[in-house]
């Protein structure tokens, strides 16, 4: 028996259809990814599966006692509740008296206990009281911490026991991998793979929706495509259907224009006119001009600054501290022209410590830091900190001129725009009145309209559709400047650098040539963060251990000093590999086309051979820079 299923179910918002007559049935253990592009109405459909809104037309079925538990995009207010406090609120009046109950444990208040123990009899509390104490102790929550005094990761990790708590049949999650570090996602993938009842999800992390969603549904123009399967699966599924789409949408243009041009026959259309032709065209034409085209992709590239000197920033033996502890400690750094690096770690590790180094804006305690010449820095801000929320976009960007200047050219501000997928009316709106995804859409048209050298992309790809992403990508690939990245996002992660920064959460930061996938096949392990019942960092009980023996200075330099030889061949080798990789490339596209089978087998042994050898000796090459990079 289904848990839940629309039928027929249309919603308008004004004179847009966000659906249009779509049909969905969910089951128990259904792990639904629902995708779509940002503004097609993802949230939309979500509130009105929650009962939040209510469809315009159709029929909404929702099986008697059946729970819908929703984990909201937004993190909890950080406040002075208690994290028992906010879980047992998800059983809402029994939940005040549990929390009630548990503070009077706490204070020794005996009369206020009886008083609430009497209620909570009354209301068959106690079971309910053994949930909330579950489900605490499964997801390793400090019960008596304060909101205020936890991270983004655990306020989620704190939100998401306040959706279980009531045992859900539905879970309902709205981008449930921002303000999570890599960890903490991971630790999420594993919670949803065991929950049993039905989950849609919405969310733009590639590797956390093949991880979980076991089918894809995707909304487009108003109307919902469903795939059984995975995320990869889906991709060549739907790349199949855009193809079959344009077919018949090129067959009947045809038709359509054949018909017309018969229709403007004169005399001799009047002659031979068949009124059951006519009734057809108009048909068409009505058809045609209810066909809804599906939404372009963003275009946008970036403006290339000046080449910055051979060195951006050297560190040596650069050391900072915070109350908690060291965030540096003792680390030496060299960051190169076109050095692509991704910065990996827990949540307050350091990274963004790191990088207002590396731009300069704060000198550490020890060590010492120089920085490049002709330096023109590009800096992406998840706050959304560089948008004034009561500005329009078109002042934001552009100051409120209508043309800007791309390039060297001057655009029209409402055109350079549009390459970003903002239409007309859209420009002209508060910021503060944009999607999130519109937001970091507009921070990108902002960052891309000045030239840059170097680019600092704080998780970046929050709240973007997949289809922005992969542009992003794309972009980030051909751009010749320095990029450093932070990004919880491993799969773009894997796309876009060469070189990542892990951070142990004590201050230890260590290179590692490759992405993020790459470091985890050779062993790589992220430490996690953990919460003391009064909100402090706690470190792992390998941090309590006693430090190795240091090397001594004599070791330690030998190791640090390369030869002059070696030195030639580390700075020859990105070049190297870029040749490598550009060749990699040539002979995939080569293998991809159609006619490649087609060809007698020893040329296919051959371009095989070719690649299978180049593979090779591109790992070859990658493992020689870890090498001597170390």
């Amino acid at each position: 028996m289904p848990l839940l299923r629309l039928d027929n179910v249309s919603l308008h918002f004004g004179t847009r259809d966000l659906l249009k007559s779509v049909d969905l049935t969910l089951h128990k253990n259904q792990k639904i990814g629902l995708l779509g592009r940002n503004g097609e109405g993802k949230t939309t459909l979500l509130k009105l599966l929650g009962q939040r809104i209510q469809a315009d037309n159709g029929e909404y079925w929702l099986r008697p006692g059946c729970k819908i538990a929703w984990l909201e995009q937004d993190l909890l207010v950080a406040d002075e509740s208690s994290v028992y406090d906010i879980v047992a609120s998800g059983l809402e009046e029994v939940g005040a008296l549990l929390a009630a109950y548990h503070h009077s444990i706490n204070d020794g208040d005996m009369d206020a206990m009886a008083r609430v123990q009497h209620e909570l009899e009354a209301k068959d509390g106690w079971l309910l009281q053994q949930k909330v104490d579950t489900i605490i102790s499964q997801l390793e929550l400090p019960a008596d911490a304060l909101m205020k005094s936890l991270s983004g990761g655990w306020r989620k990790r704190v939100a998401l026991a306040k959706a279980l708590v009531t045992d859900p049949d539905i879970l309902l999650l709205d981008e449930p991998t921002n303000h999570l570090d890599i960890l903490a996602i991971e630790w999420l993938e594993n919670q949803l793979k065991s929950f049993r009842g039905a989950l849609i999800l919405v969310t733009h992390d590639r590797a956390f929706l093949q991880q979980v969603a076991n089918e894809i549904v995707e909304l487009d123009r108003g109307t919902l495509h469903a795939w059984r399967g995975d995320y990869r699966g889906f991709l060549v599924y739907r790349e199949q259907q855009m193809v079959e789409e344009e077919r018949a949408n090129a067959l009947f243009d045809k038709k359509l224009a054949q018909e017309e041009v018969w229709i403007r026959q004169g005399i001799k259309a009047r002659r031979t006119r068949n009124e059951g032709r006519v009734r057809a065209l108009k048909s068409l034409r009505d058809e045609h001009s209810q066909r809804v085209s599906r939404q372009g992709k963003a275009d946008f590239s970036i403006e290339t600054g000046g080449t910055s000197g051979k060195i951006v920033a050297e560190l040596e033996h650069v050391s900072h501290s915070f109350n908690n502890g060291p965030v540096i400690d003792n680390l030496s750094l060299k960051i190169i022209r076109g050095d692509r690096i991704g910065f990996v770690g827990a949540n307050g590790a350091g990274k963004s410590t790191l990088l207002k180094v590396l731009l300069g804006e704060l000198a550490p305690q020890q060590g010492t830091v120089k920085l490049g010449t002709k330096m023109e820095v590009a800096y992406f801000d998840q706050l959304r900190n560089q948008l004034d929320p009561e500005k329009t976009l078109l002042d934001n960007v552009c100051g409120g001129q209508e043309f800007i200047t791309i390039n060297g050219k001057d655009r029209h501000a409402i055109s350079y725009l549009s390459d970003f997928l903002f239409s007309p009316e859209r420009v002209r709106l508060p910021c503060k009145a944009l999607s999130g995804g519109e937001q970091n859409r507009a921070i990108l048209a902002k960052l891309f309209s000045k030239p840059a050298n170097i680019l600092v992309l704080d998780e970046p790809t929050n709240d973007l559709d997949i289809e922005t992403l992969e542009l992003l990508e794309e972009i980030l690939l051909d751009f010749k400047g320095t990029v450093l990245l932070v990004s919880h996002d491993r799969e773009f992660m894997d796309h876009t650098v060469t070189r990542i920064l892990t951070f142990d959460g004590q201050g230890k930061i260590s290179a590692h040539v490759g992405g993020y996938s790459d470091w985890v096949a050779r062993g790589g392990k992220l430490q996690a963060e953990s919460q003391t019942a009064g909100g402090k960092k706690n470190t792992s009980p390998a941090a309590n251990s006693p430090a190795p023996a240091q090397p001594s200075t004599a070791v330690a330099e030998a190791k640090k000093k390369r030869s002059y030889k070696d030195q030639r061949e580390l700075d020859a080798l990105p070049a190297q590999l870029e040749k490598l990789e550009q060749r990699q490339g040539q002979l995939e596209e080569e293998i991809a086309q159609a006619g490649f089978y087609q060809q007698d087998k020893t040329s296919q042994d051959k371009t095989l051979a070719a690649l299978s050898a180049l593979q090779i000796e591109l790992e070859q090459a990658y493992q020689r820079w870890g090498e001597l990079e170390d």
